[in-house]
């Protein structure tokens, strides 16, 4: 049988040693010994001796969650072998924190992650009385973790001298060292004549980097 299909790129490939890699640009394979975690609903495929169970997260989260509707709904894969996640054939990424980095990213971006990474449900400092508050994901620690973009994501650089002002619907994470604050971009004056559509951004001051995609969709709270 002949296909472009069978290429090296969309063909899995015996696993080299354990840890999270890409398949293709759409898809994260992760080889597990042991154990890895992973957001609730994203796998597609596995094969070897693997078992997938809720993840708890701990009390203090676990309120967070509950009280904010906001956070990560997490499994836990352990035993040996191989098991693949995406999300609605978005992009993936890998990201490699070391022991001094944390990075804060929107749940509903996180694809899996190793078990080595610490994560805490916090309140985007600056948000707390926006839309009920706005929630993400701090992870740090050393170990990898993969998310998923739709479309590919635009790397802007935040520097005390130029703040970056992102729709909230479109931002994926930033430096988590960054300080945050809700910014109003139009006047009354703009509002009572209907408006841009464009009302509030995040706004992201210090040193740092904030990941952005090219797209406003929301996806669907169970998803989160």
């Amino acid at each position: 049988m002949h296909s472009d299909i069978f290429n090296a790129e969309s063909t899995a490939q015996p696993p080299a040693q354990p840890g999270i890699h890409l398949q293709h640009s759409r898809c994260v394979k992760h080889t597990v010994s042991g154990e890895a975690i992973a957001r609730q609903g994203t796998m597609v495929a596995y094969r070897g001796n693997l078992q997938f169970e809720v993840k708890g997260q701990g009390v203090g989260n676990l309120l967070k969650r509950a009280v904010t509707g906001e956070g990560l709904a997490l499994m836990s894969v352990r035993g040996q072998g191989e098991v693949w996640f995406a999300d609605q054939a978005n992009n993936c990424f890998l990201i490699d924190l070391s022991e001094n980095d944390a990075l804060s990213i929107n749940g509903r971006n996180v694809l899996c992650f190793d078990s080595t990474l610490r994560y805490d449900i916090q309140m985007v400092r600056g948000a707390g009385m926006f839309a009920g508050g706005l929630f993400n994901s701090v992870f740090t620690g050393t170990g990898r973790l993969a998310i998923s973009c739709d479309g590919q994501p635009i790397i802007i650089p935040v520097t005390p001298q130029a703040p970056v002002f992102v729709d909230t619907d479109a931002v994926v994470g930033w430096s988590a060292t960054l300080q945050t604050s809700i910014h109003k971009s139009q006047s009354l004056r703009s509002m009572l004549r209907g408006g841009s559509g464009e009302l509030f951004q995040l706004a992201l001051h210090g040193q740092g980097f904030v990941i952005v995609q090219p797209s406003e969709g929301v996806k669907p709270a169970a998803a989160r």
